[in-house]
């Protein structure tokens, strides 16, 4: 029994497709990846974490984007939950609609996207050299995975999961309570 081959895209047929698709796709390794639907916890999560960033950013240099901006990084392209962009935007070409120089970028974990998030996007996250910091955050639990840039461009990895911890993002001199990301949430029972 044979399988069908994966059809293969080159980065640019992958954008004129997307920039006329009616639903969302991610790129990777020449694939189109389409992106499921999020579950009310996930735009829960997303949301509380941007309007807290909006917030403490009004009279900064950085603005916090949602789930619709694109982030181009090598050959990959991607959809983070939330984006933050300092300063002037840096754009792949005159469409102005692929991202190039995010600050943070926010990835709330599903079950179904947890190991491509945690793999191959954190791997491809980390090459981007205007990136500061990096939440992966668990719709599932309280569980913050932190990741900063340090000076010496290594990245340090701090896990929070006490409810009243604030997790600082230098990069934008913003502070984000567990309690403020997780406000509203209502975690499944495990009986």
């Amino acid at each position: 029994m044979s399988s069908l081959p994966i059809k293969r895209y080159t980065p640019e047929e992958y954008l004129e497709i997307e920039r006329t698709a009616e639903f969302k796709s991610e790129y990777v390794s020449g694939e189109m990846l389409g992106m499921a639907g999020a579950s009310f916890a996930h735009n829960q999560i997303a949301r509380n974490v941007m309007s807290r960033i909006e917030r403490q950013a009004e009279a900064g240099p950085c603005q916090p984007l949602g789930s619709d901006q694109k982030v181009n990084v090598g050959a990959s392209f991607f959809y983070p939950d939330v984006t933050v962009i300092c300063g002037k935007p840096e754009f792949l070409d005159n469409r102005k609609d692929v991202l190039l120089n995010p600050t943070v970028i926010v990835e709330v974990l599903s079950p179904s996207t947890e190991q491509y998030d945690r793999g191959h996007k954190l791997n491809k996250y980390i090459q981007i050299a205007s990136l500061r910091d990096l939440l992966f955050v668990s719709q599932d639990e309280i569980s913050i995975e932190h990741l900063s840039r340090q000076p010496d461009d290594t990245w340090l990895l701090r896990v929070v999961t006490d409810p009243d911890a604030v997790i600082t993002l230098d990069s934008i001199d913003c502070g984000l309570t567990v309690t403020d990301i997780y406000a509203r949430v209502e975690f499944e029972s495990s009986n």
